[in-house]
């Protein structure tokens, strides 16, 4: 079972991405800021990371600038999942290094699928 790494701020987004994934057939774990990302990322080796973008201290523009710089992290995909929809911000993710960047709200269905194909590479 694939697992992902949620990165959010909000108790209520994780939740709602967490019951989506493991509906989909995924295990979760849960940071709620960049740096506490970075250390689950080193720790646990997740699969797939889902990246908010706000979030205090260390942003998710930063955070997936140093995983996909890092040796250790670089191979995990990251997803930005964040209510940012500017196609600046969507271009700036992509250029940190995510692989796909995805506007807040997402259905349960879009989450799962955008995850399974981010797997398939």
């Amino acid at each position: 079972m694939a697992l992902v790494l949620i990165v959010d701020d909000s108790p209520t987004d994780v939740h709602v991405m967490q019951r989506a994934l493991e509906q989909g057939g995924f295990s979760t774990a849960a940071a709620a800021d960049g740096d506490e990302a970075i250390r689950k990322a080193r720790e646990l080796h997740p699969d797939l990371i889902l990246m908010d973008i706000v979030m205090p201290g260390l942003n998710g523009f930063q955070a997936t600038r140093e995983l996909s710089s890092d040796p250790r992290t670089r191979s995990i995909p990251v997803i930005m999942v964040t209510s940012k929809a500017q196609e600046s911000d969507r271009v700036w993710g992509l250029r940190q290094g995510a692989v796909d960047y995805i506007v807040k709200p997402v259905s349960a269905e879009q989450l799962v699928r955008k995850a399974q194909a981010a797997l398939a590479v």
